[in-house]
């Protein structure tokens, strides 16, 4: 499906790079194959299991695709992985990757793109020559690390690329055609979408967990911080469900931590590594997961209002290629001039010129009838050109 491609690739959608594997083999070959931006979720600091992770996508799409990568951690070893099999790109996000490393993967051929949450933070990636720049607004699902909505950043970093030709990317809540084409509204070249492709069939998640988004709206989730401190205290949003809206409000709240002292609330494999999981763990159930699903975190957009059945990603992507195909026709119907509008517009200047030594006021050299004036160029009438000279003057 081709619309708006960028990067190389045939449309400017793009997946998030979901974790802890929502972003398995499968959904990134799916995006792949319906000509986006597939990006995989890395496995944490690990060479063999980012490779094993590559290799089963490879099996799925001959098309390009690329990895995510989270910069607070230690990826050394899944940086080395990505750039020894040559993908077509990379996400780095949540910290900073500097010129040395991006010149390092230009060497290996792969493309960087660089999600960021502020202003600042573009300008670190534009100096370090990023390839593509993701502007997070507040509202996205997952680690966010901005505080401003994406309708205030998103404009303020496309003015910052200015005329450098990086291509510039919105995320956060754009869970149709509508948000789509808003964001290309505000310079945007493509979207990057998660919420929406958790709720697909390819998603490497729980069904419980895809279900759920089905039922919460706009209002139902919330930022916090509450998941994942044992290695990373950082702000995601989530769905508040009862049993996050219960813990928000615990009086301890900033004290609560997923380590030894909280009771195991089930068992999960996320690639291929066995991992216990206890309250207020950061990780989101996949299908090998077992335990107390509705007692996990499930990293979810303000746009999951918007989200109201599991389907194919390639019918998520068609979806907003279509829809926003459809949505810019009816704006340029509704919004621009009609061809006789347009044709008035352009080349009044040009019909008046043959009357500028009449002596007739210069405001009566317009012409109002499209098919009038066709007629005469055509026929090169001096009698008609003074018939329509009375009709406009007198």
């Amino acid at each position: 499906m081709k619309f708006g491609g960028i990067l190389g690739f045939d449309n400017g959608i793009m997946l998030a790079p979901m974790g802890a594997d929502v972003a398995g083999p499968k959904l990134v070959a799916a995006v792949a194959n319906a000509g986006g931006i597939g990006l995989l979720a890395s496995p944490v600091d690990n060479y063999d299991a980012t490779v094993r992770a590559i290799t089963e996508t490879k099996k799925l799409t001959k098309k390009p695709f690329g990895v995510g990568v989270l910069l607070e951690f230690d990826n050394a070893k899944s940086i080395k992985a990505i750039f020894d099999e040559k993908l077509a790109c990379m996400e780095v996000y949540w910290g900073q990757f500097p010129k040395e490393m991006v010149d390092e993967a230009h060497k290996h051929g792969i493309k960087v793109i660089h999600q960021v949450g502020s202003v600042k933070a573009a300008e670190r990636a534009i100096a370090a020559g990023v390839d593509c720049i993701v502007a997070q607004g507040v509202e996205a699902g997952g680690h966010v690390s901005g505080t401003v909505a994406l309708t205030a950043l998103l404009p303020r970093i496309v003015d910052l690329v200015g005329d450098r030709g990086i291509p510039v990317v919105a995320t956060g809540s754009i869970s149709d055609a509508r948000g789509y084409v808003a964001a290309l509204s505000l310079g945007a070249k493509g979207i990057c979408v998660g919420t929406r492709f958790i709720a697909t069939k390819e998603a490497y998640a729980n069904e419980y967990y895809k279900r759920q988004l089905l039922l919460y709206d706009e209002q139902q989730t919330d930022r916090t911080d509450l998941y994942g401190r044992a290695t990373w205290r950082a702000y995601v949003r989530c769905l508040n469900t009862p049993f996050h809206e219960k813990w928000r409000n615990a009086s301890n709240f900033d004290t609560l931590v997923n380590d030894e002292t909280q009771p195991v609330i089930g068992h999960t494999i996320i690639y291929w590594e066995d991992i216990t999981l206890r309250r207020f763990a950061g990780q989101v159930a996949n299908p090998t997961t077992k335990g107390e699903l509705e007692n996990m975190v499930m990293l979810a957009g303000q746009g999951v209002g918007l989200v109201n059945d599991i389907v194919p990603a390639a019918e998520v992507i068609r979806r907003y290629i279509e829809g926003a195909k459809k949505l810019i026709g009816e704006l340029n119907e509704n919004y621009l001039p009609n061809p006789t509008q347009k044709y008035n517009l352009v080349h009044q200047e040009k019909e008046k010129v043959s009357f500028v030594n009449t002596g007739v006021p210069k405001a009566w050299y317009y012409w109002d009838d499209f098919e009038e004036v066709e007629k005469a160029k055509q026929k090169k009438s001096t009698k008609f050109r003074w018939k329509w000279l009375k009709k406009l003057c007198f």
